[in-house]
């Protein structure tokens, strides 16, 4: 190997390093590769508690973690020398468009994670074109949601974002009907009814850390915010924590739910709710034949296949599992959406190819929002949107339907022939 002196010119280029920068939330949230980056920045820069009640599941945990091994044991099939110069990830879904195949879940309490809590998850779907849902245990209420959807400044051709509301039934009726009527006045234009939730799951990282509505201060939470000073400061200087839609309370978190919410939900309480929702309305927490039938039977519109981000019933199917039984019985004019454990724009794509329409993004919102506000959202979101796209391109699909029909995602749990779109899955056309 002949050996010279390094010239100037060459070493110029190299030499080149990024400029300082004292926005340093952007330059945080812009070094984030993948969504487990963002969990990582949203997990030193929030208290435990806080990021527990997001990060967590309940019992052991097992229906959490089966959960993601079973996105991961998905295998994608590329297609090589099919012509595709780019990807349109624009969709229909609950009558209405969106600029991806994907919007923002219910979640719960979320102004605790980050002070910007639903604003910012409103704000950043709707300036993405995406549907946001509201949660009935949101801590903004509907009015405040619908004020900073219409102002939020939308820089794409699709339009603004849309607005759906996550009902729980309330033991009393007349409130829960006046929910109901408040959301269709705000322009929410569809309900998701949340069944699998008539008591509280044992959230054990909540309990643990005596999570209560509002939080309640110990020497413990003050030391463990003390070297998060933004997250503290943000806390103490905003308006009071508490859920908009029900009222002020302090209480622990599984109490609140088993006093507030109905065990005794039927078929009959889900076709009152059809006869006073003129949108769409959507059942969620479906992961079995019968109750997709029921739920159908019921008036349903649509199913959500969820079991609650593993945050209820521990050892609960798998979402992604149980979508081919779901879609089988559903056939291919209803519209089945996926929900729980998406981290990323493969898993998306899995969904979409396994029998779903539409997929919703819970944690992976949240570790967006703690990571840096609205500026977290909006880059999770940016983020799920290239690795989407990505592999949409590298399996060879140019459209969300063509995806849908392709047959590219091959899974342990289902029969399968290379190239030909599982078994028992019903290849279903817009």
């Amino acid at each position: 190997m002949t050996r010279r002196m390094p010239q100037p010119a060459e070493l110029r280029p190299l030499l080149r390093f990024r400029p300082l920068t004292l926005e340093r939330r952007a330059a945080r949230l812009a070094a984030a590769a993948d969504m487990w980056d963002l969990r990582n920045i949203a997990r030193r820069r929030t208290p435990k508690s806080a990021f527990d009640y997001a990060d967590g599941g309940a019992g052991a945990e097992l229906t959490v973690r089966r959960t993601r091994e079973a996105f991961d044991s998905t295998e994608l099939l590329p297609r090589i020398l099919h012509s595709t110069a780019a990807a349109d990830l624009t969709t229909t879904i609950a009558g209405g468009s969106s600029a991806l195949p994907f919007g923002i879940a219910p979640t719960g309490f979320t102004r605790f994670m980050h002070a910007e809590g639903e604003d910012a998850g409103a704000a950043a779907a709707a300036a993405a074109g995406i549907p946001f849902c509201l949660s009935t245990m949101g801590t903004r209420s509907l009015e405040e949601i619908a004020r900073c959807g219409d102002t939020a400044t939308v820089r794409n051709p699709h339009g603004p974002g849309r607005r759906w509301f996550q009902l729980y039934l309330w033991k009393d009726r007349e409130r829960s009907a006046d929910l109901v009527r408040r959301a269709e006045a705000n322009g929410f234009d569809t309900l998701l009814v949340t069944v699998d939730t008539p008591v509280a799951g044992q959230r054990f990282r909540d309990v643990r850390n005596g999570m209560t509505i509002p939080p309640q201060l110990t020497l413990r939470t003050v030391l463990d915010a003390s070297y998060r000073p933004e997250w503290w400061f943000n806390f103490l200087t905003t308006d009071p924590l508490h859920f908009a839609s029900l009222s002020n309370t302090s209480t622990d978190l599984s109490t609140l739910i088993n006093s507030m919410f109905d065990p005794t939900l039927s078929l009959q309480d889900l076709e009152w709710l059809r006869s006073i929702w003129p949108g769409k309305l959507l059942v969620k927490g479906v992961l079995t034949a019968e109750d997709t039938r029921r739920s159908l039977e019921a008036g349903a519109d649509g199913l959500v296949v969820s079991n609650h981000g593993g945050r209820q019933l521990d050892r609960a199917p798998v979402s992604l599992k149980a979508l081919a039984e779901v879609r089988q019985e559903a056939g291919p004019n209803v519209e089945v959406l996926l929900d729980s454990g998406v981290m990323s724009g493969a898993d998306i794509v899995s969904a979409l190819a396994l029998g779903a329409d539409f997929v919703l993004i819970g944690r992976a919102y949240l570790y967006g929002l703690m990571a840096g506000g609205q500026q977290g959202v909006a880059r999770a979101i940016a983020l799920l949107e290239e690795e989407t796209r990505v592999a949409m391109m590298l399996l060879g699909t140019a459209t969300i339907a063509e995806l849908q029909t392709s047959g590219q995602v091959r899974v342990p749990w289902l029969p399968h022939k290379t190239g030909v779109r599982p078994e028992g899955i019903a290849a279903h056309a817009r």
